[in-house]
């Protein structure tokens, strides 16, 4: 199962009154393991930075002014995503911009049920709880000391920490699912390949003489209907 965990950020909160995505990052899980695939992107929004978006994201127009327009990174992003399910802390909102974005660009927008909502996981295993980004961080532990701003990629990578001790640890699935193919030659594709092999000569029997007596004293007091009788 293939899943991207996803942040956004924006000049602001509504993208019908012109806010507009300035960056975005991903991080690609497979069944419930970091593939180290990633993807990250500065958009230029074709408007002024607010200064409130400006000390959240410590992006400035100067720096967004050569950076392409999403209309230009919408094919990457969308290649990358694929068709795997998205997980967003607060995915309404992250889902309102990138559809907002894709409709402009004239492209179909992503159904909001490939989005799994994080914070909707949160409230409903912990009702009445803090559920912030940060909030959960300190609830499992997971190191978030970076994040002195916001940022896509950052947040993605440290979502995707919280997210897989939301759905039960960092291996929910206790490690059953199939992991992505491993590369040939590769350590890891040597170890899959090999086959356990019958042994050229048995192991010698480690029961003593005394205790194959004992055990065919006490089989003998079960009867004929014994079913190591039967078996032999």
């Amino acid at each position: 199962m293939r899943e991207i965990v996803l942040d956004t950020e924006t000049t602001g909160f509504e993208p019908s009154e012109g806010d507009r995505i300035v960056e975005i990052g991903a991080v690609e899980l497979f069944n419930h393991l970091p593939t180290g695939r990633t993807y990250h992107q500065y958009i230029n929004p074709k408007r002024a930075m607010p200064t409130a978006a400006f000390e959240v994201h410590g992006l400035g127009d100067e720096f967004l002014r050569d950076k392409p327009v999403f209309k230009d990174i919408a094919g990457a992003f969308l290649e990358f995503i694929g068709d795997a399910q998205l997980v967003i802390h607060n995915a309404a909102f992250d889902m309102k911009f990138l559809n907002a974005e894709l409709e402009w660009a004239g492209l179909s927008k992503l159904p909001n049920s490939r989005a799994t909502d994080t914070l909707l996981i949160a409230r409903s295993r912990f009702p009445g709880a803090p559920a912030s980004l940060d909030a959960l961080c300190r609830r499992f532990g997971v190191d978030n000391s970076a994040r002195e701003k916001h940022g896509a990629l950052l947040d993605s990578e440290i979502l995707a920490e919280v997210y897989l001790e939301l759905v039960g640890g960092r291996q929910p699935d206790f490690g059953l699912g199939a992991d992505p193919a491993p590369a040939a030659g590769s350590a890891a594709q040597i170890r899959a390949d090999w086959r356990p092999r019958p042994r050229p000569e048995p192991l010698p029997s480690r029961v003593t003489e005394a205790e194959a007596a004992a055990h065919a004293a006490f089989v003998a007091k079960l009867g004929e209907g014994a079913l190591w009788l039967k078996r032999q």
